[in-house]
């Protein structure tokens, strides 16, 4: 099947993500296209999409959210994944689903929605990025599980070659 992996990123931790998750599609035998949302020019021509977006103070970021608005009515009509990535430590803080997530999944009627945790490297944040993680006293580290990432991206092939079988 053809599918799109488009994941909205702000430091590159969740893109990391997407990546993963594409190259076990491609192993798997699908013809995987990944690209960032704000470069997806249309859905039209997949089969499958798997959306994916850092969180921020509880939401989506907006490349994403804006890729669900132009597109919904679409990926109603295709297998559609959604994941997000933000918690932190271990166990992962906090413990939620984001703000914007049911609206997201009344808006395309995607498979279950999947958290990850994320990853945080204090290198990469600019200056008002620290100064909020030493307020919410956030974990620094890299708390990403990458076989529970794989396994995830491998129910998904499941699903794309039961849907074709």
């Amino acid at each position: 099947m053809k599918v799109l992996v488009t994941v909205a990123s702000k430091h590159g931790a969740t893109a990391e993500i997407g990546d993963r998750i594409a190259a076990e599609l491609a192993r798997r035998g699908h013809d995987v296209t990944n690209r960032p949302p704000e470069e997806v020019g249309r859905v039209e021509g997949f089969d499958a999409v798997v959306i994916g977006s850092a969180v921020y103070a509880g939401r989506w970021r907006p490349e994403a959210r804006d890729l669900i608005d132009e597109f919904g009515r679409y990926l109603r009509d295709r297998h559609l994944w959604l994941f997000s990535s933000g918690p932190l430590g271990e166990p992962p803080e906090p413990n939620e689903d984001p703000i914007d997530i049911a609206a997201i999944v009344e808006a395309t009627s995607p498979h279950p929605h999947r958290m990850f945790p994320g990853k945080l490297d204090p290198e990469v944040l600019g200056l008002a990025e620290r100064a909020i993680v030493r307020a919410l006293r956030a974990p620094y580290g890299d708390f990403r599980d990458w076989e529970e990432i794989t396994a995830w991206a491998g129910e998904i092939a499941d699903a794309l070659d039961a849907a074709t079988a």
